[in-house]
């Protein structure tokens, strides 16, 4: 006997119509992560300091301070790995250390350039880029990078702006804009310095006949008035609705933050409580925009009779950072790149024979100990996925552990994106 329905095509055309909107809105605003590589880190250096060989002179200062310390085994166990995973993580550090030190890099024209006038400025920035480009073609530059430049305030919006002009200018003008070229909007405070750098950007795009959308930005949130606004909304989650597309990620920043917030300097920390609120408010934002978090950065570095201490420090928050979903964070020096990877390598080869057992028996419907949903499935395929890209575990292990291929996991972490490369 065939089932009778009630509702007749008129209702459900009279849903989809009241409906549309909310489709729309969920495709323009809502398309999720795009599945592309996200770095596990952002280095900061002075604009002026940067070479086509900063990461590999970086690399190198990093290992051999390892190596000076006990080597890199000895600094996993001082993270709190145990003998195995600490053998295990050693040598693909080294291995990260020498052929890729560094993920993201910005150039600073910022706080880690200051005010230099703007002849100074001028120079730098046309150095600046000329310099990212000879790295881009000597093979030497990282996957990602990049400027920070001044922010929008009155006081410097001039500054800033002419600066991002000369950098962008000059790459386009001597060889073109790098594959992984960033571009950071630092110390936001209304969604009107957002819009006002969506403006600059279009018009660069237009000016130096760049596909709409080429140059996509970060903004840093390192000021209150960008989580809670003098009217009781939050800017913050306007951000990704007022311009779709253009923003690629929100950095925490840690100091200015807390500063902001009168928190005395001694007890100013990514794990601040008031550090905490703020990027729950980031997250919640961003949930199933595609904009990515990044953590912020401490202050505390490896050096002199405090290394062992700061690598602790570090790796400790660098690990609590991951467990709470911001899987990106800041790094001011190369001491840190040893605790930096450590860290992260350990968190992703930990949980990896879990994840691994729990989609195995997702994929093949095998009753386990946990009933994952597809939207578990999903974190789980991604958690993996992200640890064969930072290079914390091969992809032959993780073939061997879930019977599954780098081009399965990704359509399992990102199924949107299948069903778009499908279609």
């Amino acid at each position: 006997m065939a089932a009778k329905l009630s509702l007749s095509a008129a209702d459900l055309a009279h849903i989809d119509a009241a409906l549309a909107p909310t489709d729309e809105l969920l495709a323009r605003n809502y398309p999720g992560d795009d599945g592309s590589r996200q770095p596990v880190h952002t280095v900061y250096v002075p604009a002026d300091k940067f070479t086509p060989t900063l990461a590999a002179d970086w690399g190198r200062e990093a290992l051999a301070l390892a190596e000076g310390r006990g080597g890199l085994e000895r600094l996993g166990s001082l993270l709190g790995q145990d003998a195995e995973l600490a053998a295990a993580v050693a040598p693909r550090v080294a291995a990260k250390l020498a052929a890729e030190p560094i993920e993201d890099l910005r150039l600073d024209f910022e706080d880690g350039f200051g005010d230099r006038g703007d002849e100074a400025e001028d120079a730098a920035a046309v150095t600046a880029a000329r310099a990212v480009n000879t790295a881009v073609g000597q093979g030497t530059a990282p996957p990602f990078i990049g400027i920070r430049f001044k922010c929008f305030e009155a006081a410097t919006r001039n500054r800033g702006i002419r600066t991002l002009d000369l950098f962008v200018s000059t790459l386009v003008e001597t060889g073109g804009l790098p594959d992984g070229l960033v571009l950071t909007l630092p110390k936001v405070t209304t969604v009107d310095q957002v819009r006002a750098m969506d403006f600059a950007v279009n018009r660069l795009e237009q000016i130096h006949g760049l596909p709409a959308g080429r140059l996509r930005f970060e903004v840093q949130v390192e000021t209150p008035q960008l989580i809670l606004a003098h009217d009781g909304t939050s800017p913050v989650a306007r951000l990704a609705h007022e311009i779709p597309g253009r923003i690629s990620g929100l950095h925490y920043g840690t100091y200015d933050y807390s500063a902001s917030l009168e928190i005395s300097a001694g007890y100013q920390s990514m794990e601040h409580p008031v550090a905490d609120f703020a990027k729950e408010v980031m997250q919640l934002a961003v949930a199933g925009t595609g904009i990515r978090l990044s953590d912020g950065s401490t202050n505390v570095i490896p050096m002199g009779d405090g290394v062992e201490s700061a690598w602790a420090l570090h790796g400790r928050l660098v690990r609590r950072s991951l467990e709470r979903g911001y899987y990106q964070g800041w790094d001011m020096h190369a001491a840190q790149l040893p605790s930096r990877f450590s860290a992260a390598y350990a968190f992703y080869r930990e949980g990896l024979p879990a994840s691994a057992e729990r989609l195995r028996n997702y994929v093949e419907q095998t009753p386990g100990a946990v009933m994952d949903e597809p939207a578990t499935a999903r974190a789980l395929a991604n958690f993996v996925l992200r640890g064969v890209v930072c290079g914390a575990v091969g992809e032959d292990e993780v073939a061997a552990l879930t019977g599954l291929t780098i081009s399965r996991l990704t359509a399992l972490a990102h199924p949107r994106l299948a069903q778009t490369v499908t279609n």
